[in-house]
């Protein structure tokens, strides 16, 4: 007696949805909550609608809809919260900069310097749809991230290029982190942190191993080997390098956090988290001591009041009132006084309008809306299949995420002021620019870390086999 049996099993291959439908109507709200704040700052300014109110958000709306259609055909399984939140933000920034460029005291103040004031908002809005243009073309031709593994040593060299060029250049306001020719200007530290995220990414991902041996054990920590600590001494070297010659705070504190918490992803060890913070702290500690710009920054930090009453700079004197008289809903969009910060509200103290105007319940808000980027970013690399793509979506999110932190810890006044740019929000070509294109590479990785897996090829083998038993 002999029976047969066929045992059938189906592999299912269906990934989770491509949420393409979800991403499009949480845009119609980042396109409609922009052109609800424009309406009621205008209100507030001059008791009427803003006139330009109908073209910005046909303006706005047409650049969201341009980068979903390309998310639509180029990553159809990416995150989709990633476009929306920063359309959000960019629509948030530049009704924020259209406000202030309606301040009578900003255009006195350019009046008494004998300089023309130029609102900044039309200019924003033109890197904003150069962004957008930048987001697309990452889209259409990064065919892989992957791809980007093979420059790694490349990226290095263009990274050090692009952090050293601003020390051939004038200084403004104290720091060379601009390259300024003719009535142009570019910040080159924007574009830096995300080409040094790939050759860490690459770099890291290599050497991993080697620097996640510990020779010794010393107070609980395990002590990385001495040939091992080269790659972070360099990396520390070149900050602190950056600082004193470009007396840029902000970029060295970008540049080394981002090392040390890359080194700390891929290693694991907690010991090198403690040896970059000791090395950063001993690092501007030095710097402070003898460099005049560090020094009156640290100053303004410590004691505010005191170096306003004496003469010195007042922004964070103002910056710190602006939060304090928002309280906790906001006297309003255009019912505060953020603009008598002077030169900087747009750009490095746009968040003390926030706070201001928008309160600490805004101002919470807004810092949510960058711990989600932060949080999709890490939640990608947690899904991504590839050691590279995991490495380079934490990394492009650290990057992003210190970033937000030493801006607002500035001009809160938790940190010394940096004199970076809030991403999306403040005024600036270059970091605009720079920011669409880390969300387009977010984007991609999380396209390939969400796509469904390829259907195995069927055999008949397994079909045809059968057990036979007496």
């Amino acid at each position: 007696m002999s029976s047969s049996t066929t045992n059938t099993t189906t592999i299912s291959t269906a990934g989770p949805p491509s949420r393409r439908n979800t991403e499009l109507a949480m845009l119609v709200f980042a396109v409609i909550i922009p052109v609800f704040a424009y309406a009621n700052a205008g209100l507030a300014l001059s008791d009427e609608m803003p006139s330009g109110m109908l073209s910005y958000g046909l303006g706005l709306g047409l650049l969201a809809g341009v980068g979903h259609l390309v998310v639509r055909k180029f990553a159809p399984y990416a995150d989709p919260l990633l476009l929306p939140i920063a359309t959000l933000l960019n629509g948030l920034g530049l009704v924020l900069i259209w406000r202030l460029d309606q301040s009578r005291r900003l255009a006195q103040r350019a009046e008494d310097a004998h300089t023309v004031f130029s609102p900044s908002a039309p200019n924003q809005l033109i890197y904003s749809a150069l962004g957008v243009a930048l987001f697309v073309g990452v889209l259409i031709l990064l065919k892989d991230h992957r791809l980007l593994q093979r420059y790694t040593y490349i990226s290095m060299v263009v990274a050090l290029i692009l952090l050293i060029l601003p020390m051939f250049f004038p200084a403004r306001f104290g720091a060379r982190i601009w390259i300024t020719i003719g009535g142009f200007s570019i910040q080159p530290g924007e574009f830096a942190k995300i080409i040094i995220a790939v050759f860490f990414s690459g770099y890291l991902m290599v050497k991993r191993d080697a620097l996640a041996l510990a020779s010794r054990r010393f107070m609980g920590l395990y002590l990385p080997r001495g040939r091992d600590l080269g790659p972070i001494l360099v990396v520390w070297g070149i900050s602190i390098l950056i600082l004193v010659f470009e007396t840029d705070l902000g970029t060295s504190l970008l540049f080394f956090g981002l090392f040390v918490v890359m080194l700390y992803v891929a290693t694991e060890r907690t010991s090198w988290i403690v040896f970059g913070l000791l090395m950063s702290a001993a690092g501007a500690v030095g710097v402070a001591t003898f460099e005049p710009h560090v020094q009156s920054r640290v100053d303004a930090w410590l004691d505010p009041f005191a170096v306003a009453k004496a003469g010195g700079s007042d922004q964070i004197a103002q910056a710190l009132m602006a939060f304090g008289s928002g309280g906790v809903f906001g006297t309003g969009l255009g019912q505060g006084n953020s603009d008598l910060i002077g030169f900087a509200a747009n750009s490095d103290f746009i968040l003390a309008t926030v706070g201001e105007e928008l309160g600490l319940a805004g101002t919470m808000g807004l810092l949510l809306l960058y711990g989600l980027i932060v949080e999709r970013g890490v939640r990608t690399a947690l899904a991504a299949r590839d050691p590279f793509g995991k490495l380079l979506a934490i990394g492009l999110s650290a990057a992003f995420a210190i970033q937000v932190f030493v801006v607002a810890g500035g001009v809160m006044g938790l940190i010394p002021l940096t004199g970076m740019t809030m991403p999306f929000i403040a005024s600036g070509g270059s970091s605009v620019i720079a920011n669409w294109a880390l969300v387009a590479i977010l984007i991609k990785v999380s396209d390939t870390a969400r796509r469904p897996a390829p259907m195995p090829a069927p055999t008949t083998d397994a079909e045809m086999t059968q057990v036979v038993r007496p």
